[in-house]
């Protein structure tokens, strides 16, 4: 069969028959590859998920908190002392500036506090996308540089904090900083207790108001009758305090200079210093209050002791006098008329160092005390109380103490015993029974209050012009050599009055003090506080009891 032919693979049938496999091995690498580059793409995946530290983050090329959202601040009848408002911030981005010099140029005629050689550095960093120029403008200062038309120039809106009553109540407010976060006074204290909100542009805080217990009304007549006092006796600052002697509540305080918080705290020197929380000064006789209290309260004295003023008291190289001596015997409440240092430093004495600080203890005057508004600088004490501390404490050269800190403990002495704790913020209902814990005994309460009015009527008395018709006004003054470099140069004094109104059962209580007055015309030519701090008080009561909502004496007999 020579003539068949079988038929097999050729070259082109082996070609044929091969590229099945050729394409099925492709296949199985490229699965291959698939398979490996998802199981490498799941194994990472597992190892960021089971990786230990913070959540991943994104990166935004915003910030996304830019200030801080703060509660409105209000008096106790709700009036405005603080808020937030929404204010244009202007920023730059330095790569679309081609010509810092000549945009500073510009800018310097719209601002002329802008710090130029700071702005002109971040301005010529071209890697920055935003630098900061000025914040906090005002809306017409905002649309005079968007006017402008400057390429890179932009705007945001920022909370800014502002104060409606400007330096009325500066001290008590305090301070917050470039980002809205509190720094001193009430303003710290809403940070560190109340809370504020971080917020991502002009979103106002959702927090009620922080109501305060100064009265705007009270406020304004006591910081206007300080500077009109500053004034009329040439003094160099002025504090002065009304504190409802029952709940501690603070309803004025003006410390002078003072700040303008709209400044951002940007003023210096004096008007930095809160005399009233922050300053610790000796404050002279007003201090024969607490002396005559302790020796009565104590046992040591009676209304009808004789208590011998003849001096002077040696005690080695010092001597103690008095400004008007009185040589012989003088009962408690002509010791107190005629603030008789003598008089006071046997009375100490009669008392016993212990016995004589554990009552100021007692009282409030040996402790650190806080408020709202901020710490109070704590009493400076004797480290090593010796017999003629006990007696120069007793007419108040001795112990610094802060003005807001005795006016705490001479309420405990007027309102019947119970210790006082000062409050910018209403005292809760648990507060105030805490504070009803009595700490010297009523008839000592009493005796003084009867005292301190007969010191303001009596033709004896240091606090005649202290005297408002109607209210009953009792009081006690004191002038006190200003302590500088550890002694007393007899170039200045502080002039204080301490007051209660009404004296009989009183509801009030107001300390004023003058530092460094001068000896004017209107003082008689005297720095004594019964010339000057006196007349000074009598004025700020005859304005602010009608505020408070307390009617003279002869109104009400006539209702």
């Amino acid at each position: 069969m020579a003539g068949v032919r079988h038929s097999g693979p050729g070259a082109a049938g082996v070609a044929t028959l091969a590229r099945p496999v050729v394409l099925r091995r492709r296949m199985g690498l490229l699965a291959v590859a698939i398979l490996a580059a998802f199981t490498i793409v799941g194994g990472q995946l597992t190892r960021l998920a089971l990786r230990a530290g913070s959540a991943p983050t994104s990166h935004v090329a915003r910030v996304i908190a830019r200030s801080w959202a703060r509660p409105d601040i209000v008096d106790r009848n709700g009036r405005l002392l603080a808020t937030d408002l929404a204010t244009p911030s202007l920023f730059a981005d330095p790569s679309r500036i081609d010509d810092p010099d000549a945009v500073i140029l510009l800018l310097r005629e719209i601002l002329p506090g802008l710090d130029e050689k700071t702005v002109l550095e971040r301005l010529r960093k071209k890697s920055k996308k935003f630098v900061w120029i000025e914040r906090g403008l005002k809306p017409a200062t905002a649309q005079a540089i968007h006017d402008l038309g400057i390429p890179g120039l932009r705007f945001r809106t920022e909370l800014r904090r502002v104060y409606p009553v400007g330096k009325v109540a500066s001290h008590v407010l305090g301070t917050v900083n470039i980002d809205n976060r509190g720094q001193a006074g009430i303003e710290r204290y809403i940070d560190d207790i109340v809370g504020v909100e971080a917020v991502d542009g002009p979103g106002r805080s959702a927090k009620p108001p922080l109501r305060l217990t100064i009265d705007l009304g009270a406020q304004y007549a006591v910081r206007e009758e300080l500077m009109a006092a500053m004034k009329r006796y040439r003094a160099r600052g002025a504090a002065g305090i009304v504190l409802d002697v029952v709940t501690g509540e603070v309803l004025a305080a003006s410390s002078l200079p003072e700040p303008d918080p709209n400044l951002g705290g940007a003023d210096a020197g004096d008007a930095r210093i809160n005399r009233l929380l922050r300053g610790r000064y000796e404050l002279g006789s007003v201090f024969k209050a607490v002396t005559l209290a302790a020796a009565f309260d104590l046992g040591a004295a009676t209304p009808g002791s004789r208590i011998d003023t003849r001096g002077p008291i040696t005690y080695g190289r010092f001597t103690i006098r008095d400004s008007h001596p009185i040589n012989g015997t003088q009962t408690l409440a002509d010791v107190f008329l005629h603030s008789s240092n003598i008089g006071a430093a046997r009375l100490a004495t009669a008392i016993g160092t212990k016995r004589f600080r554990g009552f100021l203890e007692r009282i409030g005057l040996g402790e650190e005390l806080s408020t709202e508004a901020g710490r109070i600088a704590p009493p400076r004490l004797p480290k090593r109380w010796s017999p003629l501390h006990t007696m120069t404490i007793s007419f108040g050269h001795g112990i610094a103490v802060a003005p807001l800190q005795f006016a705490s403990a001479a309420a405990t002495l007027v309102n019947g015993g119970h210790r006082v704790y000062p409050t910018f913020v209403a005292a809760t209902a648990e507060r105030l029974r805490y504070q009803r814990r009595p700490v010297l005994k009523d008839e000592t309460s009493g005796y003084l209050r009867g005292l301190l009015r007969l010191n303001v009527t009596s033709p004896k008395g240091t606090g005649r012009r202290a005297d408002v018709p109607g209210y009953d006004v009792g009081g006690k003054t004191g002038t006190a050599d200003i302590a500088r470099n550890g002694g007393y140069d007899g170039n200045g004094v502080i002039a204080s009055f301490l007051a209660v109104f009404p004296s009989a059962e009183p509801r009030y209580l107001t300390l004023v003090s003058l530092f460094d007055p001068q000896r004017t015309p209107q003082s008689g030519n005297s720095v004594a506080a019964g010339r000057t701090a006196a007349p000074t008080t009598a004025r700020i009561i005859s304005r602010i009891a009608p505020i408070l909502g307390l009617l003279p004496r002869r109104l009400k007999s006539d209702s």
